[in-house]
């Protein structure tokens, strides 16, 4: 039997996603996976919690902190000595994991794991072929390690980024972004309003940033959509933040919008939303294009989210807007013109790989294809 290992690391939920659902589609195809959390089990579980809180803490008390690091990260090689020791982090202890465990292939949905693998392989250690998935719309420096065997990436575009460079084409496998199951199926609009007590004849607006709703701008949303010149129903997921739950509730009192917290199913809510207005996270960009969800880009921080907007909005899938204004001028744009949410799913479609995960795992495997 196959033996894989995939590494993930805890900052953001899209890695995690991405982790669970390569694990179910390794599992199907006949492999023994295990999915360890790089940082958490390998470096420290305090230095996990502790730089992980400092990454979300950066994000909201000062994005542009973070902005300028990420460019100045994408101008440095991922074995840079100004990288702060990054391929020394968890080196120790995922030598000898590789040591217990004896994968057949390594996979990692995060850039670090490949880099400290890089240096094992440099140090002697015996790495078996590694397979680095990009959980991004753009290729960023730091996701470039000179020991991985592939690359799998969401789009054609990133590809050619990643070519530009300087990676050979021959290592780069456009897959898709793996992405929840519930995703490679499609769900009744219908029924999804029904599940949500929905009101069939007036459009709806689904508004989102990531598990942790903190780090958007949704109460710009809000009032937004509670004020908005016609009739239309707001769908606002707060996530696992109460407080800001509460913020919203009082922005809302009065509105057809509806407060949410954290929401596990997220693809019934895209089934029923007409439109979706978010910050560009990659792997909630790749379930609306899976879903075939027209996007609003709206409150993307400094750094990826920023490019994965500049991406979208270059491919035409999806508008964007900077302030309160430039939002409701966007919503007021896709409930209006139905030719527009036309042309932003028609281009949705281009862009999404169904079944991304099985192409990740056909190509770890280095098989045709794996059957759903």
């Amino acid at each position: 039997m196959t033996r894989v290992l995939i590494l993930t690391a805890s900052y953001g939920s899209g890695h995690t996603i991405a982790a669970r659902s390569l694990a179910q589609a390794f599992a199907h195809a006949g492999a023994a996976v295990r999915v360890v959390d790089h940082f958490r089990e390998l470096v420290h579980p305090m230095f996990e919690r502790a730089t992980r809180a400092l990454y979300y803490w950066t994000l909201r008390r000062a994005p542009a902190a973070w902005g300028a690091a990420y460019a100045l990260a994408d101008r440095m090689a991922s074995d840079s000595p100004l990288a702060f020791g990054a391929t020394r982090l968890g080196a120790t202890r995922l030598a000898g994991l590789l040591g217990e465990e004896r994968p057949d292939a390594v996979v990692s949905v995060h850039a670090t794991p490949a880099v400290v693998l890089t240096a094992l392989a440099a140090a002697g250690t015996r790495v078996p072929p590694h397979t680095t998935v990009v959980t991004d719309f753009v290729a960023h420096s730091q996701w470039i390690a000179p020991g991985v065997e592939r690359y799998c990436v969401a789009a054609d575009e990133v590809k050619h980024e990643f070519v530009a460079r300087g990676l050979p084409p021959r290592r780069i496998v456009v897959t898709g972004m793996p992405l929840r199951p519930e995703f490679d199926a499609p769900v009744d609009a219908a029924a999804a309003r029904r599940a949500l007590g929905l009101d069939p004849r007036r459009p709806v607006v689904l508004a989102m940033a990531g598990a942790d709703g903190s780090l958007g701008r949704l109460p710009d949303v809000a009032r937004v959509l509670g004020r908005g010149p016609r009739p239309r129903q707001g769908l606002i997921v707060a996530g696992r933040d109460a407080a800001l739950a509460a913020r919203l509730e009082r922005e809302a009192a009065g509105t057809a919008v509806r407060v949410l917290g954290y929401v596990a199913d997220i693809r019934t809510l895209m089934a029923a939303a007409d439109v979706l207005v978010t910050k560009a996270g990659g792997m909630t960009l790749a379930e609306a294009m899976a879903a075939g969800l027209p996007l609003i880009a709206y409150g993307s921080l400094a750094g990826q989210e920023r490019r994965n907007e500049h991406f979208v909005s270059r491919a035409g899938v999806a508008l964007a807007a900077r302030s309160p204004r430039e939002l409701a001028g966007a919503v007021e744009r896709a409930l209006t013109e139905p030719d527009l949410l036309e042309r932003l799913r028609r281009r949705m479609r281009r862009l999404h790989h169904p079944g991304a995960s099985r192409r990740v795992v056909a190509a770890v495997l280095e098989r045709e294809e794996i059957a759903p």
